[in-house]
């Protein structure tokens, strides 16, 4: 299952989490990011967040009005280990994109 998030709401929430502002230029920052505001914040802390493996950061380019003016757009896949149920993965992809719209 996959999310899209906008570059800046991962910017602002890792500056609350975290404490820190930074720039965001490819998939990997974002999973650097990624990994510290989910070890600070409380996602993912019960019994069901431990059956996520890992989520997978990829980079998109979104053009708005122009060639020239884009904002950057990182899709994550979340990979949850094996047997869990649709429900439990819906309800903590939610959490997430509960966090995100925060920002």
């Amino acid at each position: 299952m996959k999310i899209k998030v906008d570059r800046d709401k991962i910017v602002k929430a890792l500056k609350e989490v975290e404490g820190i502002e930074v720039t965001l230029e490819n998939a990997e920052d974002a999973k650097e990011a990624l990994d510290l505001i989910l070890k600070k914040s409380q996602l993912f802390k019960g019994a069901e967040g431990k059956k996520l493996k890992d989520v997978i950061v990829t980079a998109t380019q979104e053009y708005k009005t122009s060639a020239v003016e884009y904002n950057l757009i990182f899709t994550l896949e979340f990979v949850f280990a094996s047997g869990v149920f649709t429900d439990a993965k819906t309800a903590l992809i939610k959490e997430v994109q509960d966090f995100f719209a925060k920002y």
